[in-house]
């Protein structure tokens, strides 16, 4: 669902939000990428940033699975689970890696919380780089995991004749994040994250591609604002979409030509999470708009974190690698429909997202 806000609420609430970006961190160094630096384990240096500068998602796809599920199995259970907590607890016990070992430590420390063992402080009193990981995992997922309602078809034997799907509206604890491509199409990707790229200038590559078809409906992974819409010479039709916490910006790129987004959308609409916000295709690699000079028919999605306002557009942007994460979102898939016979489609499912209704009802 696509909600209009004026364009001084739009930029309001951006200052808003940069005001309460303020978090106490040990900085993050960024290494040169002709350096032959990879991402892989970062390294803390003790300065006097004010704000996290550098991040590297190093999160298991076994690891964010294993937490999910046991916060989402204690939702009405006595103590409450948080799946970021476990996971900033494995990160920091762990120096931000995630091997083989991963989930038993995740599982054994989620055991001692639910059993009253101890507190999440008490946990992690000793662990000195704590609070850093919590505070970036949480930049990644913060939005993602909620209470929501999202409409669920009827069972069969309540279903209208005419054959449309009757629907219901379920609330619901869980994930209210989602793939960006939509249910039912088909696509390939590997971790492309860091892999060189050399058109304009020789740089790595900061997202992820999903290898697909052309028109497949790209759906937005979190409720936000649309900041960005239009023609860029790297990412061609692209869209950039904020979340409301500011914390996350989420960048969709090489769509289609001549139709590249959903009808309607436009800088400043607030999105829910699952809305069909434009279409796979191959734009970019051109100063020229509208030009298909990507070989390969792909979405390529980034998510770029921001703890202040000076990382928005910088080069000291923080990327992070979305491969584990895109293998997790696939359990959430928003099905989309055509819309008569035009080239448009929408979502099946509506959503009520209440980040959405806070947001809307501030602004």
């Amino acid at each position: 669902m696509k909600i209009k806000i004026s364009e001084a609420a739009f930029l309001f609430c951006l200052v808003m939000t940069a005001a309460f970006l303020t978090v106490l961190s040990k900085e993050r160094v960024q290494k040169p990428v002709d350096d032959g630096y990879m991402p892989g384990e970062a390294v803390l240096a003790a300065t006097d940033s004010a704000f996290i500068t550098w991040v590297d998602f190093n999160v298991s796809f076994e690891a964010l699975n294993a937490a999910y599920e046991l916060d989402v199995a204690s939702y009405d259970q006595p103590v409450r689970l948080n799946w970021i907590e476990l996971l900033a607890y494995s990160g920091a016990k762990n120096g931000g890696k995630f091997g083989k070992n991963a989930v038993s430590t995740i599982k054994k420390a989620a055991a001692d919380l639910s059993e009253g063992k101890m507190t999440i402080a008490q946990l992690t009193a000793d662990l000195d780089h704590y609070p850093y990981y919590y505070e970036a995992y949480e930049a990644v997922l913060g939005g993602m995991v909620g209470e929501f309602e999202i409409e669920r078809e009827i069972e069969i034997e309540n279903a209208t004749e005419d054959g449309q799907i009757t629907k219901e509206w379920k609330k619901l604890y869980g994930l209210k994040a989602f793939l960006p491509i939509a249910h039912g199409f088909p696509y390939s990707d590997y971790d492309d994250f860091g892999s060189s790229r050399n058109y304009g200038y020789a740089r790595v590559h900061l997202g992820h591609d999903m290898m697909g078809q052309i028109g497949t409906p790209i759906m937005a992974v979190e409720s936000g604002i649309v900041e960005n819409l239009g023609w860029n010479q790297y990412g061609g039709w692209r869209i950039g979409i904020r979340s409301f916490d500011g914390k996350r910006y989420y960048y969709y790129a090489h769509l289609r030509q001549n139709y590249p987004y959903a009808d309607g959308l436009s800088e400043g609409d607030v999105v829910t999470a699952g809305d069909v916000i434009g279409y796979m295709g191959h734009t970019g690699y051109s100063t020229t708009e509208n030009v298909n000079n990507i070989k390969s028919v792909h979405l390529h999605w980034g998510l770029q974190l921001i703890f202040d306002e000076s990382q928005r557009d910088s080069d000291n942007e923080i990327w992070v690698d979305c491969y584990a994460l895109t293998r997790f979102l696939y359990r959430n898939r928003s099905k989309a429909e055509k819309v008569g016979e035009t080239r448009e489609w929408q979502r099946v499912f509506e959503m009520k997202d209440p980040a959405v209704a806070k947001f809307t009802n501030i602004f």
